[in-house]
């Protein structure tokens, strides 16, 4: 009788490719840290009017229960109105019957009055990251401008990477006069110093608004896009599969969008994490110049450019300044773990 050793088996064998790269995005410890802060940081934006707000959540007021927040949705919704009362009520100076306020009760846009020295701004119980050189609450600003930190990193990424995927998947689809044009086109791009152009920009313009912020960053973010997408169609477009379904007959709509596109589309999202931290370095650093979102608007960026005229008060600097940091870098291991994870020489 002889023993036969058997060898193992692959638990991994057949596996699809977005398992791989789930898998192996879970090995990297700081990759999956960072998408728990960003999730973190993402309900924090949607809910940013339940925990810092100077009005109640829910209130009694005069024997009648009253949901503020909730109304004042239903009214940027046209669902519902305003009365007199409540257009013109200070609600943080109301005497309720009961109330529950956010964590943090004061708006982005709320002042406090009563500070008058310099002492008085600084991080307190009353505030907890202190206020600016107008009586806003710091901490308010934060939460709030987190809305607008990812909703300029998103959109803007978004634009980039829609204009970045289709011309670079043109170019280096069809090659010849289409590759040269649109690789001179992103050639002339990249020489237009991204900074300069868009406060060029804002500067001609009126009035600033986070719409065009939003759509300057994401026009001359994606050339970087573009010429890496091209290089994996390039790459693509000579495999044995391609070869196999032109042979066939396929259309050329149908091997671009259905077999080019797919394959070559991987890499090249890893890149949509860096650039959400660009947009949002970029967005904060035009409102610490003054040139970004309209003064009415708080953002990380716009609470920094108090900074520049309270030298003195610290906490200005700081707080916003290590939100960023935070952000920054969670995003760059995101980035990063995603590029280790959608390595193919991983697998295996």
């Amino acid at each position: 009788m002889t023993d036969s050793i058997t060898a193992p088996k692959d638990a991994h064998a057949g596996e699809s490719y977005s398992r791989f790269v789930r898998r192996q995005f879970r090995k990297s410890t700081f990759g999956m840290a960072s998408i728990w802060l960003v999730i973190v940081l993402v309900c924090v934006a949607v809910f940013a009017d339940f925990l810092a707000n100077n009005k109640p959540i829910a209130c009694s007021y005069k024997g009648s229960i009253q949901l503020p927040i909730f109304k004042e949705y239903l009214v940027g919704l046209g669902l519902s109105t305003w009365t007199a009362e409540e257009a013109t009520r200070e609600w943080s100076d109301v005497t309720y019957d009961w109330s529950i306020f956010p964590p943090v009760p004061y708006g982005p846009g709320t002042t406090d009055k009563t500070l008058i020295a310099l002492k008085d701004r600084a991080p307190s119980s009353r505030h907890w990251l202190g206020t600016d050189d107008v009586g806003r609450d710091v901490f308010a600003g934060i939460i709030h401008g987190s809305r607008y930190a990812l909703s300029i990193g998103l959109v803007a990424m978004s634009i980039a990477l829609a204009l970045g995927i289709v011309l670079g998947t043109l170019a280096g689809y069809y090659g010849g006069a289409v590759d040269l044009l649109i690789s001179r086109l992103i050639e002339i791009v990249i020489t237009m110093p991204s900074l300069f152009l868009i406060l060029t920009i804002s500067a001609m313009v009126e009035e600033s608004s986070i719409w065009l912020i939003m759509l300057l960053i994401g026009l001359t973010g994606w050339t970087s896009i573009a010429r890496f997408m091209r290089g994996e169609v390039l790459r693509v477009r000579n495999l044995d599969y391609v070869s196999a379904a032109t042979s066939l007959g396929y259309s050329t709509r149908r091997i671009m969008f259905k077999h080019v596109l797919p394959n070559a589309i991987a890499p090249v999202l890893v890149y949509a994490a860096f650039g959400i931290v660009g947009a949002i370095l970029l967005e904060s650093a035009l409102s610490f110049l003054g040139f970004g979102v309209p003064p009415t608007v708080v953002t990380w960026g716009s609470v920094l450019y108090k900074a520049r005229s309270s030298t003195y008060a610290w906490w200005l600097a700081v707080f916003p300044g290590l939100t960023i940091f935070i952000t920054v870098v969670a995003f760059n291991f995101i980035g990063d773990a995603l590029r280790d994870a959608t390595d193919p020489r991983l697998r295996g």
